[in-house]
């Protein structure tokens, strides 16, 4: 049963609103009592009282080993993690709530209106997740969020960008075991072929970025991105980018594609490469990377700063050959 409104938690949080609930738990606005005037975000996920003592007691000990880890972080663009405890068959991360509209929500009124949102917009919140996620994966060990997505993403009302929901956190263990807060493979649009497996299947940062380019493709074109299972199957199955929304700047596709290729090795390493790609430097520096295709003359075209130094080349070029005319 869902908590109830007014219901309090550890004699200090009160439930003042639901939120939202997903298949791995549920989200609710709290009452700080200790704090006057704050307010935070409550998940709450429920344990399954059939599992044996043993596995209830593993399962515990690593939620609370793993919020610890969540709690020691400190980012512009994650939400801070403030406390966790558990009850009964419950347990409870609480973070600082995060006010105002998710991307989804904006991209979804930006269809409705018969437009799409501003590419240049898009790029300032991706800079933004991508200084997130870069944050996560160099962390000792590093975290993976694997549930990357446009409902996942909050714009606050003074522009900030945050990404929200560490219900899917998976931290990266010596020796590549691995440990979860909470089973699952994620939200299936966004997710990459070896997510699939769960815990089973081997993930790494190269698992943030197909979820980050899937939520890139979804956000510039509005349309959803095809799951990575049935590209497998139907390999151009997937409308191309422009084709969807010609507004789209090549560059900005190929990078998005890049990230969505099929195979970890064929993606941008790591998120710095990808954003690299998407803010102009066509080609990664990170080592053993799958390499962007080389620019075409449309990518040179459809940046603004390139086209000023194309004609700038060119005025040289032509004032250089009046003058060996002049001789």
């Amino acid at each position: 049963m869902p908590l109830e409104v007014g219901e309090v938690l550890r004699e200090r949080y009160r439930i003042a609103q639901f939120i939202s609930r997903g298949g791995m738990g549920s989200i609710y606005l709290a009452d700080d009592l200790r704090l006057q005037g704050r307010q935070c975000a409550v998940k709450e996920v429920r344990l399954d009282p059939s599992l044996s003592q043993e596995t209830l007691d593993q399962t515990r000990a690593q939620f609370l080993r793993e919020a610890t880890v969540l709690a020691r972080l400190d980012h512009t663009n994650l939400p801070k993690v403030s406390d966790f405890f558990s009850e009964e068959h419950s347990d409870y991360l609480v973070m600082d709530y995060i006010p105002g509209e998710d991307l989804r929500s904006l991209m979804m009124a930006a269809r409705q209106r018969g437009e799409f949102l501003r590419e240049e917009e898009v790029l300032l919140w991706a800079s933004q997740i991508g200084d997130a996620l870069h944050y996560l994966h160099s962390q000792d060990p590093p975290i993976l969020h694997r549930d990357v997505k446009p409902s996942n993403i909050k714009l606050t009302p003074n522009g900030v960008v945050k990404l929200v929901d560490f219900g899917l956190v998976k931290i990266l263990a010596a020796q590549e075991d691995t440990v979860t807060i909470v089973q699952g493979r994620g939200t299936a649009l966004y997710t990459p072929l070896e997510q699939y497996g769960g815990d089973t299947g081997h993930t790494d940062a190269r698992s943030d970025v197909y979820a980050f380019g899937a939520t890139l493709y979804h956000l510039l074109t509005n349309t959803p991105p095809i799951e990575a299972r049935e590209r497998f199957l139907n390999p151009n199955s997937m409308p191309a980018m422009r084709e969807l929304n010609p507004e789209v700047s090549s560059r900005t596709e190929r990078a998005a594609i890049w990230a969505l290729n099929l195979h970890p090795e064929e993606r941008p390493q790591s998120i710095q490469a990808l954003q690299e790609a998407l803010l102009g430097k066509l080609e990664p520096n990170s080592r053993n990377s799958g390499r962007l295709p080389s620019p075409t003359l449309a990518d040179i075209l459809s940046s603004r700063a390139e086209r000023g130094l194309l004609w700038l080349a060119g005025s040289l070029l032509l004032l250089s050959l009046i003058a060996s005319i002049g001789r």
